[in-house]
């Protein structure tokens, strides 16, 4: 398999843009994979938008890859995602890597905007078929319960035939959308004994559909520091995730946070490898600005070299 690191992004850390631009351009610059932005259209702090960050990138660099993790796709309209990828995709040569799913109950956008999250699911399976018919360059006509569409297309199409899509969500809805629609899946904020199960379902739900997940293509999401459990933004980012809504289920943060030496960001990387993951999506914990280039360096000086294979 091909175990590949890149960089997420929730909040926006930065103090600047420019801030901002310096981290890309060392993302750039280094082996670093890719780079996701979170989706997340309320929040009462900075929040770029994912589809807007994903173009940044397209024109900022021109090496590293770039997607979502993950859009939230009820509240978008599916043919504009899917021109708005696919723009995405033709301006970067083929670096754009989409990541969908039907969002969180708890979500504050629901209630913010009107909408009801009941029926996400059959709406976004909607939206997926209507989605990757328009990638595949698909006159659709479609009369469904929820859109309606008469001989719609796009173009200029995806440079990627089939484009990746990458779905997020461990229920068994979400295992049945990807076999349906995905070739990969992105796991939140789980620990590798909560990802294993996972792994497992879609590989065999997917292989009975007749369209096997490739094994490269199992993402695993978590916060990264090199420092101590002790230090105090670990501290703070660690209460801040076990506050959050709708995660009540989810495992101990000192169980997928990777905290410490190269050594101990490298065996957690391990213990998600070990359950099938071989895409990574790390966050950096840092202060400031300065504190989040030397996490991101070291990442790229200590870390990406073994797990790269360099």
């Amino acid at each position: 398999m091909s175990a590949r690191i890149g960089l997420g992004m929730a909040a926006f850390p930065f103090a600047s843009t420019r801030a901002f631009r310096r981290w890309v351009e060392l993302c750039e610059e280094s082996d670093i994979d890719s780079i996701w932005q979170s989706d997340r259209l309320i929040s009462p702090q900075p929040q770029l938008e994912a589809m807007s960050v994903m173009a940044a990138l397209a024109g900022a660099t021109e090496r590293l890859k770039f997607g979502m993790s993950v859009v939230v796709l009820p509240l978008r309209d599916p043919l504009v995602l899917a021109m708005q990828c696919a723009t995405i995709d033709f301006l970067s040569d083929g670096r754009m890597l989409p990541a969908f799913g039907v969002g969180p109950e708890v979500a504050p956008e629901w209630v913010a905007t009107g909408r009801k999250p009941r029926g996400r699911g059959p709406r976004s399976d909607e939206m997926l078929e209507i989605i990757t018919r328009l990638w595949r360059g698909e006159t659709v006509s479609l009369e469904g319960e929820h859109y309606r569409y008469k001989d719609a297309s796009i173009a200029p199409l995806p440079v990627q035939q089939p484009l990746p899509l990458w779905i997020g969500g461990s229920s068994p809805a979400a295992v049945r959308r990807i076999a349906r629609f995905g070739n990969g899946w992105l796991g939140g904020l789980q620990s590798p004994a909560q990802v294993a199960p996972v792994v497992e379902s879609i590989r065999r739900v997917s292989r009975e559909a007749g369209r096997p997940v490739p094994e490269d293509h199992y993402g695993a999401s978590f916060p990264f520091r090199f420092g101590g459990w002790d230090d105090p933004i670990v501290e703070r980012s660690a209460a801040a995730i076990s506050r959050r809504p709708g995660l009540s289920d989810r495992a101990d943060p000192t169980t997928y946070f990777a905290v410490g030496d190269a050594a101990a960001i490298l065996k957690r990387v391990e213990e998600y490898a070990a359950v099938g993951v071989s895409k990574f999506v790390m966050r950096p914990i840092a202060e400031d600005d300065d504190d989040l280039m030397e996490q991101t360096r070291r990442l790229a000086d200590e870390v990406l070299p073994v797990v790269h294979g360099e």
